[in-house]
Formats: C-alpha cells, structure tokens, sequence
C-alpha cells in the first residue's frame, strides 16, 4: 500500500464507507458500514498513531517528550469518545488478547504503511537511510513496557499473522510489517481473506425459513448463548435447507456464516494447522462462523475424514458440522440437530406464497402437488415460477399440468445420480395379462393416488405411521412383462421411474449397502418417484440362521430395508424371478403381489397383435401361426424387432419369412430347439 502523510489519512480511507465488505455483521455492536462509525474510527486510528510517533521522535529532552505524548493521548481520548462503539484497534487487541507494548508494535508496522512520515522516522532511529522500515530492536528501545515474548512464534503476533517477520541477518534487525488483511481491518474495511478465496465461501441468509426451521434456529442460537459453545452438527438430506437454517442461526446474534466443503480441507498436517489459524483469525475479525459442509464427502473417503475430525476438535470458535449421517469427536463437544422437510402444512402455506393470486384456482391442484411431492421452499419457488408471472391464457388443469412435470424436474437431480430414469409412453393397451392381474395393477394406482386423502385427512396416518408405504412385488419368469407393467404404473401416475442398479447399491463392506439404500430412497423422497428393484431376490433373499458376522450384518441389511420400504411415501416395486426366495417377513411388508404369469396362446396373440407400431410396414404376417412360439412377451418383442431390421435391410416390408429368421435367432440366443409344430407351416 502507498504511504500516505498523516493529513491524508481519513481522505484515502473515507471510501470504505460506501465500499461492499461482504461482511454484514457486527463488531462488539460497531454497524458494518456505518459512516459515522468509519470516521469516528479513522480519527481514533490517526490519534494511536500519533502516539507512537511520538514516542519514537522523543528529544534528548524528556519533559518535552513527555508533554507530546500526553497531548497525543488527549487527542486518544478524545477520539475515543466520538465513537459511538470500540474502535477496530481496540478491539482487535482485546480479541487477540495483546499487551499494551504488542499493540503499539503493531501500530508501528501499521504507520509505515499509512503515514509517510514514518520511513525518515525509522531510517533516522537506525542511522541508515536504506533501514526505513521497523524493527523489534527499534520497538525494544522506543516504545514503553517492551518484553521479549512479544514476538515469540506462540504469542499473539506471531500465532495470528497479524505481523510478519521479514529476511535478515538475526531476528531484532528484521523488517516487520502489518500484515494487509489486518490493516484494512484496522481502517474498517472487512473482507474475507484472500487466501481463503476459493475455500471459503459466505452463504447468504435464506429470503425466509418456514416456522419449524425458524424455531431450529433459535434453538441453535440459545445453545451458542450458553457460555460453553459446543460443536453443532445439522444432519438431513437438504443440503440448502441446513445452510438456511445455520446462517439464520448465526443472523439472530449479528453473525456471518461462511462455508467450506470438507474435500477442500488438506490432507498435509502443516497445511490444515495454518489453514486452521488463518480461520480463527478470520472469524474473530470478521464476527463469522464456519460450516463445514460434509453433504458430498463419500464414506469410503478416509482422508477427508480424518482431515474433518482433526479440524473440527482443532480449531477454535464456532464451527456447524453438515452432513446425512451423524458423526461423531473424540475430544470436542459435539450436539447434533436434525434439519427435516417442511412439513406438509408448511409446503402448502409455501405453495400459496408463492403463487399468489394464482393459487385461487389451483387450490386442488396445490394440495395433490403436496400429497406427491416433498420439496423444499427453493424448488417450491422453482417451479412456481414456471407460471407466475408470465403471461398465459391457460385452464386451471393445463397449468396444474405445468407445475406437476415443473415439481418432476425440480426432483430429479439428486436421484439421476443414484439410479437409472426409465423414459417410456407404454400405456395399458400395450399390457396383455389376465384381468385379475390387470385389475391389482389399477388398485395400485388407486391407492397412490388417494393416499393423501386416506392418510392426512381420514386419520390413518396419525393413528399409526407404520406401513404406510404403497409397496409391489412383481414376480414370474423374465420376459413376462414386469417391467412393462412398471412403466405403465409409472406413466399413469405421471411420475419418473427409477430402475435401481443393484451391483451400486451393495456393497461388501459392512454398512455400505445400507447408507447406500438411505441415499436412494432419501433421494426419491422429494418427487415420490417409483422405484423399480429390478431381480430383487438379489438384494431380499431370505434372512438367514446366523451363524457368523457376515450373516449377522446381512440380516441387518435386510430389516433396514424393510423399515424404509414401510416408510417410504412414494412407490417401489420389485421385481424377482424366483418369489419362493424372498423373505417372508418381507412378503408380509408388500402391499400387493402380483404373479405375472408365462403367457397361453390366447394371450400370445394378442401380444403378436399390438406388437408392430402402426408406421411399420407388414405383409401377410399371421398372428395365430406367430402365437404358436411358446415364449414369452420380452421374447416376442426381440423376434419382432429382429425382424424389422431383417425386412428393412432387404427394403421390403416384414413378412413371415423374416420372422421365422428372426425367430430362429431368438431360440438359438434361449438354447432353445425350435420345433416343426410351432413353424412347420409357415413357408
């Protein structure tokens, strides 16, 4: 920074009045950007300096001495009570805790950059005139109660960087200087350091919280209070809701909150002790609270972890852990909040805000959005703004349409990246089973669809929250239209079906499997969307007789998913080849089981008959004949599809003979003979 002479000084600072801190907190009450403070404090930082010059100017003649620095420290005084709160300098040294001699050793480094008086002044003391810096040997000798420690490497100088030691010969003869973040502090600029640029991040105060995450604040708030302040830990799968509700914690007492993610914190223990000193300094000059946001940390990541406990239990001031499980420290207190949803009278009340006038004619269309999704007061503005606002000449219905595929998308992030979304237009008419199974199929959909209806308004839920999930086993041999029937399910509810990868989802390592379940199904939590446990005698056999550890933790596995299979507000289905392998227990949880059966030559016709889109070009092609192939609707569709590439590469349409080509593919594919009374008269 250019020097600047002593009458200078409040001209070259009064911009920080206007200036963006970044910072909106308080210091011991001083108001951020307050113009009368700024001033008041420039003044008072003027006088202190006037001080030390003083001090380092004395003539040989002590009373003269003597008498510039009283009338230096009357002009202290007086500035001290044009403050309307502390000055930056004073607090600064009660914070950090310096003695009078240490403050006015940093004062001396604070006037070579601010007074260009000061370089002669220096160059004179040390009888050099390329010396024109401070030195420890010149504070020693010039300012009044000096004491060596000041500048060990533990004190607090030193500890909070608020000084630097430059290059030289012996430690006395070294060049000291202020370091810049705290000399701006000095003149009541506040910003956040630059070296923490790009690791630290200030989070902004939500516009508004519902009433639960406003009273979760004031708890959190009232326990910062206590004199002992612990750790807090703030758990749930809403990563914004949780930085919402700790930044309003830190706003109800006048301070900043600020943010890091735990895979920026380093590995190296030199480097996460400085990075955790430069934190410290900075939350005490700038009144702020750190989060440590462990939402994305992968469990297998012992690294960042141990990184994460060692910062938290090292580190000094106020810190708020995040994350979707709880943690837990060896050494620091640690109290852990749960941050839920918005309750489902909360969303409703958020819906109504949100549209405004327009809410009056969707207000059936509002409460089926609330009974199906669970979405948070920023993806509830989200989607909202699909239609507020803009200029539309809609029906009620059609822009109720809008705002359900809106409240799909706003779900769909965080579950693309767990599980595979299924995109699919098949509808009744491409399902061939017997009618019961057709009819279980419509009773699903029908629970789904009143559940709120059942479960809110009829009493069934407060009576008891167990069993509420709408759950489905699918079982029969592939190919028999499990899948199919999901979809269908899928798109007469207008909701995205998940397919679940199971080789992703267990894991040999204990535990694994289950944070893995938790995070696919807290996932799907936000759009109710159907789950689909494709071959799920994989992952849901029978719970087995233990007999060691490894059958101990399966059954472990299995009965956490049963509890989130009963908890779940949205649809799974699961699908098995082998129903005899499921646990009964489990079949005992299932809502609905349908058996979908390998399909007779009633039905294969009619499966032959709705196979072909209508843009496909036939000729001749027999269904009764083609019925006689005694597979199932997934082979029938492959035959089909087989012969379609088959008639098109021949640039004819597709006829029997392409089918039966086709169809000998198939079975060589299923190890299958193909028999003369299934094609014997199909030339």
């Amino acid at each position: 920074m250019a020097t600047l002479r002593d009458g200078a000084l409040a001209e070259a600072v009064a911009p920080a009045e206007t200036r963006e801190t970044g910072f909106a907190g308080e210091i011991d009450g001083m108001p951020r950007g307050s113009g009368h403070w700024n001033t008041a404090n420039q003044h008072y930082l003027r006088a202190a300096l006037d001080i030390v010059r003083a001090q380092l100017t004395r003539t040989p003649d002590a009373g003269e001495g003597a008498q510039a620095v009283a009338r230096a420290r009357l002009d202290l005084q007086a500035a001290a009570n044009a403050l309307p709160s502390p000055s930056a300098l004073d607090t600064l040294c009660v914070d950090f805790g310096l003695t009078p001699f240490e403050r006015d050793l940093l004062l001396l480094c604070a006037g070579l950059e601010l007074d260009a008086d000061f370089a002669p002044l220096f160059a004179a003391a040390h009888g050099d005139p390329q010396r024109a810096y401070p030195t420890f040997s010149l504070a020693l000798a010039a300012l009044p109660d000096p004491h060596w420690s000041a500048l060990a490497p533990e004190a607090a100088l030193r500890r909070w960087r608020l000084i630097e030691v430059g290059a030289g010969s012996a430690l006395v003869f070294s060049p000291l200087r202020i370091d810049e973040r705290v000399l701006h502090y000095l003149l009541g600029v506040n910003y956040l350091d630059d070296r923490l640029l790009g690791i630290v991040d200030r989070v902004q105060p939500a516009a508004d919280l519902t009433p639960s995450q406003d009273r979760l604040a004031e708890r959190i708030a009232a326990q910062w209070a206590q004199p002992a302040r612990a750790a807090v830990q703030l758990c749930g799968v809403e990563t914004a809701d949780k930085r919402s509700v700790a930044a309003a914690a830190c706003r109800k007492l006048g301070w900043d909150l600020c943010a890091v993610s735990a895979q920026h914190l380093p590995a190296d223990p030199r480097e996460l002790e400085a990075l955790m000193r430069l934190w410290e300094r900075e939350a005490t000059l700038s009144r702020a609270v750190l989060l440590l946001d462990c939402d994305e940390l992968d469990a297998t990541d012992t690294v960042h972890a141990h990184a994460v406990e060692r910062f938290v239990e090292g580190v000094g001031g106020l810190v708020i852990l995040t994350g979707r499980e709880r943690r837990v420290l060896r050494q620091r207190p640690l109290i852990s909040f749960d941050v839920a949803r918005p309750t489902v009278q909360e969303q409703r009340m958020l819906w109504q805000q949100t549209l405004g006038a327009t809410a009056v004619n969707l207000n059936g269309h509002v409460e089926t959005l609330v009974t199906q999704f669970s979405l948070n007061a920023t993806a509830i503005r989200s989607a909202a703004a699909e239609i507020v606002g803009q200029p539309v000449a809609e029906e009620a219905h059609a822009l109720g349409d809008r705002l359900w595929d809106a409240c799909r998308a706003q779900s769909r992030p965080r579950l693309d990246e767990l599980a595979h979304r299924i995109a699919s237009a098949a509808s009744w008419d491409d399902l061939v089973l017997p009618e019961l199974q057709r009819q279980t199929l419509r009773d699903v959909v029908v629970q789904v669809r009143h559940r709120g209806q059942v479960y809110e308004h009829w009493g069934f839920a407060a009576k008891s929250s167990r069993g509420l999930g709408i759950s489905a086993l699918f079982a029969g041999a592939s190919g028999t239209g499990k899948t199919l029937a999901a979809e269908v399910l899928a798109n007469e509810l207008r909701l995205d079906l998940y397919r679940i990868d199971l080789s992703q989802v267990v894991s040999k390592y204990i535990g694994e499997t289950e944070k893995n379940l938790r995070r696919v199904f807290d996932a799907a939590e936000d759009g109710g969307a159907v789950l689909l446990f494709d071959e799920a005698d994989a992952l849901f056999g029978k719970r087995s007789e233990v007999k060691d550890s490894h059958d101990r933790y399966a059954n472990i596995e299995v009965s956490y998913l049963l509890q989130r299979m009963e908890a779940y507000r949205g649809l799974a289905i699961l699908t098995s080849n082998m129903k005899d392998a499921l646990d009964t227990a489990f079949l005992r949880r299932i809502r609905f089981i349908v058996t979908f059966p390998f399909p007779d030559g009633v039905q294969r016709t009619e499966i032959w008959r709705r196979i072909f889109p209508a843009a496909t070009p036939t000729d001749g092609v027999d269904v009764t004949r083609l019925a006689r192939l005694n597979v199932t609707g997934g082979n029938i569709r492959n035959i089909a599809l087989n012969a379609a590439f088959l008639a098109a590469d021949a640039g004819e349409p597709v006829r029997m003979p392409h089918l039966l080509r086709a169809a000998q593919i198939e079975y060589a594919k299923l190890e299958k003979p193909l028999s003369a009374s299934e094609v014997g008269d199909w030339a």
